[in-house]
């Protein structure tokens, strides 16, 4: 093959070179103005982005009224990618589906017939099972496009002509919301009741300089497809609507259909036999899918996060109506509410964020955060701009009709004459034109007139049409000359759409209601656990478990071989244990999560972090205010807070700082009336000291208790000095001694202490 001119060129000739910085800095402002203005935001006047602009364009052009029949949505999205937007058609199809979805736009612009997908959350059918037409609420934005309101454009190919937007007088910006994230910025709208935003915005009309609290009293806040509560004060929402950027907390509705009283509907209660009782949710929060909700809610009920609900049941059809089944019929309502809010999706909160494309004179399409009523006064300029288009649009069709108007009459009333130029010149038109004085467009009209329009009625119609039209041309003139008639017109046409969308319409029906919730009830899990009395068993290899009831400490309870009892004490299923390590960190359990006592339980270090080589020094029952003596065998201790011991994590909090080879060997209660501290060392001396020189710390190594010169602290207990100090006298009996007279070893804490009395336990520990 011969060797062209341009085969010899060297392709790294056309390489320009450019500092990369600026290169990038270049190319990346035009994707990030074109993502702005021509895909993420949408324009102010029309509330569509360009794909769902496009893709109700194309509709309208393959002729889907509300009154035609329905066609594949496969045939619109391939119109809408073939000749206006050269995108996926997964991505335009998915946005046709949206359009369609009623749980997804509060005023639909599509009518699917098929599967368009669903509340919980299922995908819709592919496009070439579904059939698609447009809304009334479309052809309501759509509105005007013939009459020369907006400017066309060329599709991307120059091929077909495009909207620049929609003149319709339907508020979609607001009706329908919009959200998309761009580059740099996002926007985030939510839909609103059409009825509220037309008095809002007749009120801008009338009263320019209008308060923004006189616009939140007709302008009540979002109105969600699936409806829902919004539970913010109205302080709140007025001051999110008049900044532009804010949020709302949505709640699910508790709402029963079922017959009884109206408080119980209202609060969703549907009474059983019995005395049971269940709650029932019919609206969820906008955006949450119902299957992902009822699975948060079934997994709290496995995690035991909401001990006091039974069981969720889907009882929808195309209504929702999910079912909380509680545990027992004692349970509190509003608890369990409260629980739900907190732990699921019941509760959301949407982000307000006002940011759209305005149009700003000689600066195009300008993004921007907008407040209420900013946005709605360039909401009306776009209308009255749109309104005078329509007027001069009109105007000049009347000027073109008047003129051939003007021509027939002339014809007429010389009849006669204009046959004859006509039957016998050679160039008529010419002749008529210098005879008549008439227009070319006058002259060529007569000439195509048939022969059947030449009768005397005709005439009489043209003078009636002519007197008409003169009429109208005047309204319009003055309409055009006069800013107050523009704004009486655009009252007078929102008046009217207010009516087709009022609040005492099915569509037009308000389903978001706005109340400010009570503040919340603060809860906690032992709030949600059912009170019963357990009997925790801890052994000495560290396996725990609950017996239900109170029983008796002393009996000989079941171990794994070459295992025994640790601990035993009596506690509710609402109670908090506290668990004490030799290394001095302390761990918290709930005593409703430990297992049964129908087997030997399960190793405590699956629950909690505890180091290898630490063992358990103590098990306790957390009281709230309640003090512990803790000390170790060094003999340093000190008085904690039992609030200051709880720990948040399975990896526990660190309390006593030990060093060297000292271990944590006491953690007592101190009992209310507890005056004095009873220390005895492996040496077998006693000391007795006052209570108050033990300073109560959250933290640290404590102060010295008793002074050693072999060994360390054995034990050591709070005692009331005039009840005496008692320990066990052995044996199967179970009796107990107690010594009053013990003035003789009462000392000053850190002191090296002597020999306790006869009968004190030979393992040198109080009980």
């Amino acid at each position: 093959m011969a060797t062209t001119l341009d085969d010899d060129k060297d392709p790294f000739d056309a390489i320009v070179d450019a500092p990369f910085d600026s290169a990038l800095e270049e190319r990346y402002l035009v994707y990030a103005l074109s993502t702005i203005t021509a895909r993420s935001l949408p324009d102010l006047r029309d509330g569509l982005k360009p794909v769902h602009r496009r893709l109700l364009w194309a509709m309208r052009q393959l002729k889907l009224n509300p009154t035609d029949a329905f066609k594949k949505s496969a045939r619109v999205v391939g119109d809408v990618i073939g000749k206006y937007h050269p995108h996926g058609d997964a991505s335009v199809y998915d946005a046709m589906v949206r359009l369609a979805q009623d749980f997804a736009l509060r005023y639909p612009l599509v009518e699917g017939q098929g599967n368009f997908g669903n509340i919980d959350g299922d995908n819709a059918a592919a496009y070439r099972y579904t059939e698609a037409r447009l809304t009334r609420t479309a052809l309501r934005l759509m509105e005007g496009l013939d009459e020369g309101t907006v400017d066309f454009i060329p599709t991307y190919n120059g091929e077909e002509q495009e909207p620049e937007i929609f003149p319709g007088l339907f508020p979609n910006l607001l009706a329908n919301g919009a959200s998309g994230i761009a580059v740099g910025m996002a926007t985030n709208i939510p839909s609103h009741n059409v009825s509220e935003i037309v008095d809002a915005t007749l009120e801008v009309i009338d009263n320019p300089h209008v308060e923004h609290a006189r616009l939140m009293e007709l302008f009540k806040g979002p109105d969600f497809a699936t409806g829902g509560l919004i539970v913010d004060s109205p302080e709140t929402i007025a001051n999110a609507y008049e900044t532009g950027r804010g949020s709302f907390r949505v709640r699910g509705r508790f709402h029963a259909a079922e017959a009884g009283t109206a408080a119980d509907r209202a609060a969703g209660i549907e009474r059983m036999g019995g005395g049971q009782w269940q709650l029932v949710i019919d609206q969820i929060p906008y955006q949450v899918q119902k299957g992902k909700l009822i699975e948060q809610i079934a997994a709290a009920i496995a995690d035991r996060k909401v001990p006091i609900l039974e069981d969720v049941r889907d009882e929808s059809d195309e209504a929702i109506r999910i079912v909380l089944v509680p545990r027992s019929r004692k349970v509190d309502p509003e608890l369990l509410k409260e629980s739900i809010y907190k732990l699921t999706d019941l509760e959301t909160r949407f982000g307000l964020n006002l940011n759209v494309l305005d149009t700003q004179p000689g600066m195009g399409r300008t993004p921007m955060v907008m407040g209420l009523k900013e946005l709605l006064e360039n909401w009306v300029r776009s209308q009255i701009e749109i309104l005078q288009r329509r007027s001069q649009h009109r105007l000049d069709q009347i000027a073109r009709r008047l003129e051939l108007v003007e021509g027939y009459i002339v014809a007429f009333l010389n009849l006669d004459r204009v046959i004859e130029i006509i039957r016998y010149e050679d160039e008529p038109k010419a002749v008529m034109m210098a005879e008549f004085s008439l227009t070319d467009r006058q002259a060529e009209a007569i000439l195509n007139m048939r022969l059947r329009s030449l009768r005397k009625l005709e005439e009489m119609q043209l003078r009636a049409e002519k007197d008409d039209l003169l009429k109208e041309q005047d309204e319009l003139e003055k309409l055009l000359g006069s800013p107050a008639r523009q704004r009486t017109r655009l009252k007078r046409d929102l008046n009217a759409l207010k009516k087709e969308y009022g609040l005492d319409t099915p569509l037009g029906a308000r389903r978001t209601h706005i109340e400010e919730a009570e503040p919340a009830v603060e809860f906690s899990m032992d709030a949600m656990i059912e009170k019963e009395p357990v009997t925790v068993i801890l052994s000495q290899k560290g396996w725990v478990r609950a017996a239900k009831g109170h029983v008796e400490l002393d009996q000989d309870f079941k171990f794994k071989e070459g295992d025994e009892l640790a601990f035993a004490i009596h506690a509710q299923t609402t109670d908090k244990l506290l668990i004490a390590a030799d290394d001095g960190r302390f761990y918290t359990m709930g005593a409703d999560k430990l297992p049964g006592a129908r087997g030997f339980g399960e190793p405590i270090r699956n629950t909690l972090d505890l180091e290898a080589s630490a063992h358990i020094a103590a098990l306790l029952v957390h009281r709230d205010g309640a003090r512990v003596l803790l000390a170790a065998d060094s003999g340093k201790g000190f008085a904690a807070e039992t609030g200051e011991l709880l720990a948040e994590t399975r990896k526990g909090r660190q309390v006593m700082n030990l060093k060297g080879d000292a271990k944590l060997v006491v953690a007592r209660p101190i009992a209310t009336g507890d005056d004095h501290v009873a220390a005895v060392g492996d040496n077998r001396k006693l000391v007795v000291f006052n209570l108050e020189e033990v300073p109560v710390m959250t933290r640290g190594q404590g102060v010295q208790l008793q002074r050693y010169r072999d060994g360390g602290l054995s034990d050591a207990i709070t005692f009331k000095l005039e009840d005496g100090l008692s320990w066990p006298m052995g044996g199967e009996t179970g009796r107990t001694r107690t010594e009053t007279d013990i003035w003789q070893w009462k000392v000053a804490r850190g002191a090296a202490g002597r020999m306790p009395p006869n009968g004190f336990p030979k393992d040198n520990r109080f009980h």
